[in-house]
């Protein structure tokens, strides 16, 4: 199986902790490695951010790659800019799959910009389309504090259309699969709930008396 996994806006190997960059780039890049090593072959897709980063990296094991996808100036751009090269950024995956005569079986798309290229590719490819949005408009509107943090209207149609016409949506939780049905009036039957994973070796229980200190709790409370 050989899966094409799109994330348009944000590199899985981009360094953590910048404006956007986090949670979703641990993701995928995890998703990937996790799908390597269960022998299916990804590919992900990515604008190209820096014309002297080569365009394919194998960085991800077991011979899945991250390919920069010229759409665009390639440097960091705002969001609200980004919609602007999603056909540029669609042409270019035909293109480079086509060279190699790649067909994939499925595209997974993440982030609502990610789900129109996905849809797009759907076309000529006849792939399902597995989408994860990660974020939501409507929900980030709901607790906006200033305009400036409000989404707008080409990102909500966006979202529609992609709750619309994705073969399967994927939430992360019970909550987002409410928020998909309430907010969007997206199908319960498209929405599989699927829980992240965890890395044990990052993440495990240590001596209370320990994780006492290091949040400054006194040993007696």
């Amino acid at each position: 199986m050989r899966i094409a996994m799109l994330s348009y806006h944000t590199c899985p190997l981009a360094t953590l902790g910048g404006k956007d960059t986090g949670g979703m780039n641990v993701y995928v890049k995890e998703l990937t490695s996790h799908l390597g090593r269960a022998g299916v072959q990804v590919d992900v897709y990515t604008r190209s951010q820096d014309e002297h980063v080569p365009h394919v990296l194998h960085d991800l094991g077991y011979g899945n790659r991250v390919v920069h996808i010229p759409a665009g100036p390639e440097i960091p751009l705002p969001k609200p800019q980004l919609a602007t090269y999603i056909s540029d950024f669609t042409k270019g995956i035909l293109q480079f799959a086509a060279d190699r005569n790649f067909y994939y079986d499925i595209i997974h798309s993440h982030y609502w910009m990610s789900g129109l290229a996905g849809l797009s590719l759907r076309e000529q490819w006849s792939s399902p389309v597995i989408h994860m949005f990660h974020t939501l408009g409507l929900m980030k509107n709901r607790i906006a504090r200033s305009e400036a943090e409000v989404e707008g209207e080409y990102r909500i149609n966006g979202e529609a259309d992609v709750i619309a016409s994705a073969d399967r949506l994927v939430a992360a939780t019970i909550a987002e699969r409410a928020q998909l049905e309430s907010l969007y009036r997206a199908p319960a039957s498209k929405i599989s709930v699927i829980p992240p994973g965890v890395d044990l070796s990052r993440f495990y229980p240590i001596p209370k008396d320990e994780a006492k200190a290091v949040i400054g709790v006194p040993p007696e409370d």
